[in-house]
């Protein structure tokens, strides 16, 4: 028991001792924390006058510089007021001083028209005064001449008439000298300044038919196996593909379709640069040389048009004369020679006060049939007329083109201008590499053919030897004999010779009889002594 109790004092005695030292420490703790956070009061407090300070000593700073700044600006627009006001007061003595000028003028315009007015009045006498005096010499002298007025009239209308009619006949006849004999001059010189201003020199561009192959292990991927790469390519572009005999590495690309040779060209040099041959890769670059030559056509087409200034054209045949660029002509792209007609003919249309624009359209649009020929059956003057009439191009336009080789009448002087434009744009030195010998040749070879033929008189080989005309002998040849030699020539002209285009064989049975009535020509009168 007593233990027990001691036990619980001692308890008791422990927990008073701990919460003494408890409490004292708290005690300290709080007391610590109360000094802290005094010594924070105090520096907060430091720090926020310090910065009141600061943003005082700022705002201050601040007030003052916009109140320089308002100042400043109050002075400006003062200086600007009181400008405008001395500018309002100018204008307003400058109203004053126009007004009093308006009134000056308009009082000096009232003056003027009082006396117009005036002069008016007695200018309408005057002619009254004139017309009845004329009245009056008509009728004495319809007295003295036993005239009426109207027979009067008659008269001198008959006689002015006459005189007018003798007049223009010799006018007409010395304009009609003085163009004849400048004529020739007149047009040469036309020509020539034409082919100065009209075309510019165009580098030749030669259509590429074949392609090099590097290295014989390309050439070997580009075949493929058994022939698979080159086949497929073949099938794809519609061309054939040949390497050359003497020169292994040259592939010959065969085809009537520039476009196509053009496609095929790009394709393979594609598949060259990027040394990937494999189906799938032949497939891609095919249909990206295709768009690549269709969107050039497109373009080719377009800038031509834009750059002639020709007006409005469907875009699809601005696609077609894009097609001329891959099109040649004896050496000469076609292309360029369809713009040096163009440029040509303008220039000649100006100087002769004829419409140019048309005259530089008929001109691009001459040979538009070339770009098509090797697809549709006819010569390239009916494909281009079809064409023309098909996208709704001017009259002029479409004879122009049916009439530049002579197969249809000319109906309008621009269709002669582009015929002669063509006519030079062709022939001037340089622009086709067939040389003169065999241009002469193949004229002499026409025209021998038809020579041999039995009753032939003559022949001549005509426009650039596209039509060869002969005139038989029309007492050895009736007309179905002539019929008959007219195939004979165009079959043997089939046979034997080498030919562009199509030829056209003329034959022509005149007979004419002619006599003479009085004395015998070549034998004069002789003169009575």
């Amino acid at each position: 028991m007593i233990n027990t109790i001691i036990v619980v004092a001692t308890l008791v005695i422990g927990l008073l001792a701990g919460f003494i030292v408890r409490r004292q420490k708290h005690q300290r703790e709080v007391a610590e924390a109360t000094r802290q956070a005094a010594a924070l009061r105090e520096s907060a407090r430091k720090d926020a006058e310090q910065q009141a300070a600061k943003y005082l000593t700022e705002a201050k700073a601040k007030i003052q510089a916009d109140r320089r700044s308002t100042e400043a600006e109050l002075v400006d627009q003062q200086a600007e007021t009181e400008s405008r006001q001395k500018r309002t007061e100018q204008r307003q003595v400058t109203l004053k001083q126009m007004e009093e000028r308006l009134n000056q003028r308009q009082a000096a315009i009232e003056d003027t028209q009082a006396a117009l007015n005036d002069d008016q009045t007695h200018l309408n006498e005057t002619k009254n005064q004139a017309r009845q005096l004329f009245v009056d010499r008509q009728d004495e002298v319809a007295k003295r001449a036993e005239l009426t007025t109207s027979q009067a009239k008659d008269h001198i209308r008959l006689e002015t008439a006459r005189n007018l009619e003798q007049e223009e006949d010799v006018t007409v006849r010395e304009l009609t000298e003085s163009a004849e004999a400048s004529a020739d001059k007149d047009a040469r010189n036309l020509i020539i300044e034409s082919i100065q201003r009209g075309p510019v020199d165009w580098p030749r561009e030669h259509a590429e038919h074949t392609v090099l192959v590097p290295t014989n292990e390309t050439k070997s991927k580009l075949i493929g196996r058994d022939g698979q790469h080159i086949r497929l390519l073949e099938s794809l572009t519609g061309t054939d593909l040949v390497f050359d005999p003497d020169q292994p590495n040259l592939l010959l690309i065969s085809t009537h379709d520039p476009i196509r040779r053009e496609t095929t060209r790009i394709a393979i040099e594609s598949l060259l640069a990027s040394r990937k041959i494999t189906a799938a890769a032949i497939e891609k670059q095919v249909q990206t040389a295709q768009y690549d030559v269709l969107k050039d056509l497109r373009q080719t087409g377009e800038r031509t048009v834009s750059m002639l200034k020709v007006g409005f054209m469907h875009p699809n045949f601005m696609k077609i004369i894009g097609r001329l660029k891959f099109r040649t002509s004896y050496g000469q792209n076609v292309l360029n020679h369809s713009i040096e007609v163009a440029q040509m003919a303008g220039v000649m249309a100006a100087e002769l006060g004829l419409d140019v624009r048309l005259a530089k359209r008929a001109g691009l649009l001459h040979d538009v049939g070339k770009a098509i020929d090797h697809e549709i059956e006819g010569t390239h003057v009916e494909i281009g007329v079809a064409l023309a009439k098909a996208y709704g191009e001017d009259p002029v336009v479409i004879n122009a083109i049916a009439s530049h080789h002579g197969d249809v009448e000319v109906t309008s002087p621009i269709s002669s201008l582009v015929a002669i434009a063509d006519a030079v744009s062709g022939s001037r030195p340089g622009a086709r590499s067939e040389s003169v010998e065999e241009y002469i040749n193949r004229l002499h070879s026409l025209e021998k053919i038809a020579n041999d033929q039995k009753g032939v008189q003559e022949s001549y080989a005509i426009q650039a030897g596209r039509e060869i005309r002969i005139v038989v002998q029309p007492k050895v040849l009736d007309d179905k004999a002539s019929a008959e030699l007219t195939e004979n020539v165009k079959n043997q002209i089939e046979d034997e010779l080498t030919y562009p285009g199509k030829i056209k064989v003329t034959t022509i049975r005149e007979l004419r009889a002619v006599e003479y009535v009085g004395d015998k020509p070549g034998k004069k009168k002789k003169k009575r002594a």
